[in-house]
Order: structure tokens, then C-alpha cells, then sequence
């Protein structure tokens, strides 16, 4: 049994004025035109480097010491008529984007009648031309959005031999459990390498944290009293036998306990320094190295490439395409596919492809099935949910890069077991039990993670530059218990959407 009892895990726009290129920020909000309506995932250029409007259309761009109030702003957007005019003329935090009517033979004039199929057949053709997959430099912005729901807690004492370890005590445990949780973590940094996983360096910036650290301290205080109860009941020299069925496992009481430190005892104190010293430094590397791993597991399973679970690009033979209709984005002409599962494919959704080149601009997709389940001996999951889109621009030397991407996936976790914690005495040989606490535990619990990639810039590199960069783990995540606007102050990224602007931590009630 481990020492820690673990639980499974206001709206601001800096205005633009007439003298925009004083100003630190440019933030506005994208609307249609008709219908006043929020136009997300809009694309937002000044001097080759980018953003994009969140889920409610705001956007905040970061202007630097270079930027003229002549340089041009380029906003555009699939179906919508694209704006470029220099900074000085937006006077307002509000943008009209009009919407753009396109007709089937519009298009078909300038380009060959294609089908569906042909048009996939050239996109996988020209997907090695249309992509940057070599080594690169990318700022980029990142972050997660975690909300975790139990849905059933229930747990029976069948037998115990510790008074103080019965019902009770247990239906404590269970109702200082947070019932649901919310959890968001942001990153800016630079990304360098390739799109292989084990081909990334990671330079972080800047990270936060916003949570309600109120409920972890809450576990805290759990944990006190489990340790109280252990300490006056069990012996030091036992060791505990924990069974679930047929799973079985082995733990020394010692690791239940921690020595106090005396405080003058000068060599245990310092010992003590630069154990938290050394503990820092690791948790820096770990929270790098964490969110790295977290950011190669992400471009890897972008469409545009062969081992990715979206496949709906590079198997098409498991998919039906139909081409839906036309438009543009910008200049470009765009086909508008929609694909569904020809047989065991897992997703259907909406492809934006340049009839020009065939490059795939955006990928909307959503799972029609369950993408993962497992099901032994008590323990199931299920992958209830997983959507998201991926968008892509094309850089000045003609190929395209990854702009945004983001995945939503919903999963339902249960545990119905039989749980039997034993304590046996090291010394004494035979029947050493001294202790036992049996029950059935019945828990189902759900989480949604969110994650969001903005990549701002993207830089060539070669393997030289690469291969001599080196990480500097130094960073780690400031804890929000609110949202706080000023945080990022002097950064770019992607605006918050209103769930994370309106977070506050039930701490700041008390």
C-alpha cells in the first residue's frame, strides 16, 4: 500500500487604439459579419509569424520593437473573405470577417473535375513534396485541459484486525475525495527536431499551472491520519502482502515512515538541503521531459503521417470520400471532402484540400466508435471519445507547416475487484500474519483531456544544429490558483478559452 492515498486526477482584451504599434498586445475578436457570431480558429499572420483565434475567437499577438504601424495584418479563414491591411487601420477590438459564396463551377473552370478518390490519391502523392519533415525550430504554445469526474466510489470492509481501519474510516476516505476536478497546464517554448519522437530538445520558456490546490491539501491531511492509524497499530519490522485477486504485491512497513531531521544536527541538514536541491533539479527535468514526451507522442500522430492513428489520410482505402463543395481560403481554391469508415475505421469527419498542390490544409475528425477498450479480471477502460483538428499553413519557401493542432479525448474507467491488505511479521516464520483488512471496491471514474498546440514560427535546422543544441532544464510551472492575464504579459499565445478565465480555486473562498 503506497504512503500517498492518490485521487485520479475575468474575460480581459488589451484594446487596440489608433497608435496600435505603441501598444504591447494587439488582442481582438473575430466575428462573422452576419451573424455576430464567434469565428474560431482563424488565422492571424504579421511578418510571417502567426496565431489563431481560440474556440470564441479572440486572439492576442504580441507586438515587438520591429513591428511599423505600415507592416500588414493577415486574417483569414476557410469560407470567409480574407482581410490584409496595415496595422494602423484596425482601430477596434472587433473584427468582421464576411462570409464567401462559392459555386461548384467556379472552381471547375480552372481546375480538372476530379473525384474524391483522385483527389486523395494526389494528396498521399504529394505529401513528401507539400511537408516540412526535416529539422526545424518551432516556438510553440501548449496547453492541457483536464477534467476528471468519479462517477461511482464504493468500497466494503469486509474484515479488519486494526479497529481504527473499518467502515468509517473508509467512508471518510471516500468523501474527502474531490467528486470532480478541473486541471490546466500551459507551456511556451521552443521545440527542436524532427517529427520522429525520439528526435526532440526541448527549451522551455515559461509554464504555469492552474488548479484548486485546496483539494490536494485535503489529501494531505487523509494522509496524516492514515499514517497516524499505521503508525500506533503496525510494527516496523512487518512487511504487508496486498492482493486483488490475482494480482499480489509486496511493501515494507519502513517505507510507510520518515525520520524526523534534527535540527541540530548540522551534516543531517545540510544532507537534507541538498536532498530538496537535488529533488528540484530533477523535478525540472521530469516536468521537460514529461511535457516533451507529451509534445513528440502529438506530432507523430498528425495525418500527415504513415504510424498515426488518423489514418484517414494515408489509408484511404478504409475510408468513403465525397467531395461536398468548394471554397476559398485566401486566393487558394479548396476542396471540401467529408469521409466516412468503409468498414473498421474508427473516424469520419472533414478534409480542406488546396486544388492547386493537394497539400491538406485542415483535418476535422471525430471517432464514431470506441478507438480503444479493454476489459480483465474487474479492470476496464474505454475510449469513449477522441476529435479534434489539425491545420496547417504554407511557409515562404512553399512548403506547409503545422499550425495548430488539437485532440479531445474522453475516457471511462472502471475497477470492480476484491482488495486484501495483510501484514506479516518479518521474523516470526510460519503463520506471521498480524493484521488483516479485506473488502470489494467498486470504482468508476471519467476524464476528459484536452490538448491544444499552437505553433507560432517555425525555423529550418540541419541535424549539425540539432544534434549541438542542449536542453537547460530550469523552468518550472507557477502555480495560478486563478487565471491570471498578466502572467503571459509580454508573450505570445493562445487566448484562454472562458472555462479557464473563470477558473478561481475554492481556497480563495476560505
Amino acid at each position: 500500500m503506497s504512503k500517498k492515498l492518490l485521487f485520479i486526477l475575468p474575460v480581459y482584451f488589451l484594446l487596440c487604439n489608433s497608435d496600435i504599434v505603441k501598444a504591447q498586445n494587439l488582442s481582438a475578436n473575430v466575428l462573422d459579419s452576419i451573424t455576430k457570431a464567434p469565428i474560431p480558429y482563424v488565422t492571424v499572420l504579421l511578418n510571417n509569424k502567426g496565431v489563431i483565434t481560440n474556440e470564441d475567437g479572440n486572439f492576442n499577438f504580441m507586438l515587438d520593437k520591429t513591428v511599423q504601424e505600415t507592416d500588414s495584418l493577415f486574417i483569414s479563414c476557410i469560407g470567409y473573405k480574407s482581410v490584409a491591411k496595415p496595422l494602423s487601420h484596425f482601430t477596434t477590438n472587433t473584427i468582421l470577417l464576411s462570409p464567401k459564396a462559392i459555386e461548384l463551377r467556379e472552381v471547375i473552370v480552372s481546375n480538372k473535375n476530379y473525384t474524391a478518390d483522385e483527389i486523395m490519391e494526389l494528396v498521399n502523392d504529394n505529401l513528401n513534396s507539400n511537408y516540412n519533415f526535416d529539422y526545424t525550430k518551432k516556438r510553440l504554445f501548449y496547453r492541457n485541459s483536464s477534467y476528471n469526474r468519479m462517477v461511482k466510489t464504493d468500497f466494503k470492509v469486509k474484515e479488519s484486525t486494526i479497529k481504527a481501519l473499518n467502515q468509517n474510516f473508509i467512508d471518510s476516505i471516500i468523501y474527502t475525495v474531490p467528486k470532480s476536478n478541473s486541471y490546466y497546464t500551459e507551456i511556451l517554448g521552443d521545440l527542436y527536431g524532427s517529427f520522429e519522437e525520439d528526435e526532440q530538445k526541448l527549451e522551455l520558456i515559461k509554464a504555469s499551472e492552474l488548479y484548486d490546490k485546496s483539494k490536494e491539501m485535503d489529501m494531505e491531511k487523509l494522509e496524516e491520519k492514515f499514517n497516524d492509524i499505521i503508525k500506533k497499530n503496525v510494527r516496523t519490522d512487518s512487511y504487508f502482502k496486498i492482493k486483488s485477486g490475482l494480482f499480489g504485491t509486496k511493501l515494507d512497513a519502513d517505507e510507510l515512515f520518515e525520520a524526523d531531521i534534527d535540527s541540530t544536527d548540522i551534516a543531517a541538514v545540510n544532507q537534507e538541503i541538498e536532498r530538496k536541491q537535488e529533488n528540484s533539479k530533477k523535478r525540472k527535468i521530469n516536468f521537460a521531459n514529461y511535457r516533451k514526451g507529451i509534445l513528440g507522442k502529438l506530432l507523430q500522430n498528425l495525418p500527415i503521417h504513415e504510424d498515426t492513428d488518423l489514418n484517414f489520410i494515408i489509408k484511404p482505402r478504409k475510408y468513403t470520400y465525397t467531395l461536398k463543395e468548394f471554397t476559398y481560403l485566401g486566393n487558394d481554391a479548396v476542396y471540401v471532402l467529408e469521409f466516412q469508415p468503409d468498414g473498421s475505421a474508427d473516424y469520419r469527419g472533414t478534409l480542406y484540400i488546396n486544388a492547386d498542390d493537394f497539400a491538406l490544409l485542415r483535418a476535422d475528425f471525430e471517432n464514431i466508435k470506441p478507438v480503444h477498450s479493454f476489459k480483465l479480471l474487474g479492470v476496464s477502460t474505454n475510449t469513449y471519445l477522441t476529435k479534434g483538428k489539425a491545420i496547417f499553413h504554407k511557409q515562404t519557401l512553399g512548403r506547409y507547416a503545422l499550425q495548430y493542432f488539437e485532440t479531445e479525448t474522453g475516457t471511462r474507467i472502471g475497477v470492480k475487484r476484491p482488495l486484501k491488505i495483510i501484514e506479516k511479521n518479518k521474523v516470526v516464520k510460519g503463520r506471521n500474519k498480524q493484521n488483516e483488512l479485506s473488502g470489494k471496491m467498486d470504482l468508476v471514474f471519467t476524464d476528459i483531456e484536452k490538448n491544444e498546440l499552437v505553433v507560432f514560427d517555425t525555423k529550418q535546422i540541419n541535424e549539425t544544429q540539432f544534434n549541438a543544441f542542449e536542453e537547460n532544464h530550469n523552468v518550472l510551472p507557477t502555480y495560478m490558483p486563478k487565471y491570471d492575464p498578466n502572467f503571459w504579459k509580454g508573450h505570445t499565445i493562445m487566448e484562454p478559452n472562458m472555462a479557464i478565465k473563470e477558473f478561481t480555486s475554492s481556497e480563495l473562498d476560505d
